[in-house]
């Protein structure tokens, strides 16, 4: 498979277990579907819940199309650029595989870690909510979603220490003394 960007035959190194195509010259790396959430969810395990939804806030996007054809099928690939980001992610709109540049995945992994430090914990008991329910009413293996939810409950207890700074005191006053809720002093 030769490169979008340089035409370089392109090596297939493997990524967390993911064999990935990867240029040799530029570095870029062409991802066939599902292996950039596949490399994503290996590589960071908090991540696994958050889906990695090309088309989830069209209206922040910037879509163009790119000079580049897809490696796959030569189709035109289409340009994304997400709100003020500097990720830009060029798209097969047919085989719907991603192309990044150099450096382009670890920016989309600090993208996704900067939008969990953000969430409050009211958006992590929804999302915990959400993964419950999938868990109850899917077909599918119920692994993956209890997995899901387990991280999402850890995240949750985590947001919800740091924006309740006194809950974390007591229950570190708790934990330390174990005299339980008797033992804690607010002084």
């Amino acid at each position: 498979m030769l490169c979008p960007k340089d035409n370089t035959e392109m090596t297939q190194p493997e990524l967390e277990g993911v064999l990935i195509d990867e240029c040799p010259v530029c570095g870029g790396i062409w991802f066939d579907q599902g292996e950039l959430v596949a490399v994503k969810d290996s590589l960071e395990p908090d991540l696994n819940w958050v889906e990695v939804e090309l088309w989830k806030d069209e209206e922040r996007f910037n879509l163009a199309l790119s000079e580049r054809e897809c490696p796959k099928d030569s189709t035109r690939l289409v340009c994304l650029k997400y709100g003020d980001s500097a990720i830009e992610i060029e798209y097969c709109l047919r085989c719907r595989g991603i192309w990044l540049d150099h450096g382009e995945f670890k920016k989309v992994i600090e993208s996704l870690e900067a939008d969990l430090d953000r969430m409050s914990a009211t958006a992590y008991l929804t999302q915990s909510l959400n993964e419950a329910r999938e868990l109850i009413t899917r077909k599918e293996s119920p692994i993956s979603h209890w997995k899901d939810l387990q991280t999402l409950l850890k995240l949750f207890q985590y947001r919800v220490l740091v924006e309740k700074p006194a809950l974390a005191k007591a229950l570190y006053a708790i934990q330390r003394t174990g005299l339980g809720l008797a033992g804690y002093n607010p002084g």
